[in-house]
């Protein structure tokens, strides 16, 4: 994986983490939900990542 691509996902989980906390601390369970989401998709890239990167060598 490279630092770029750890970086944008990295980046990505963060702001996930950012509106799941706002959507709670509002009452917002739909912005909590996306947040949510956002961190799913950021794990799930990371993870087809390292699996690019096993197969790489």
């Amino acid at each position: 994986m490279s630092a770029q691509d750890k970086a944008a996902n990295t980046g990505d989980k963060i702001k996930g983490k950012a509106k799941e906390a706002v959507g709670k601390v509002t009452g917002n369970e739909e912005m909590e939900a996306e947040g949510k989401a956002d961190q799913a998709k950021s794990d799930a890239k990371q993870a087809g990542e390292k699996i690019k990167d096993v197969f790489k060598d």
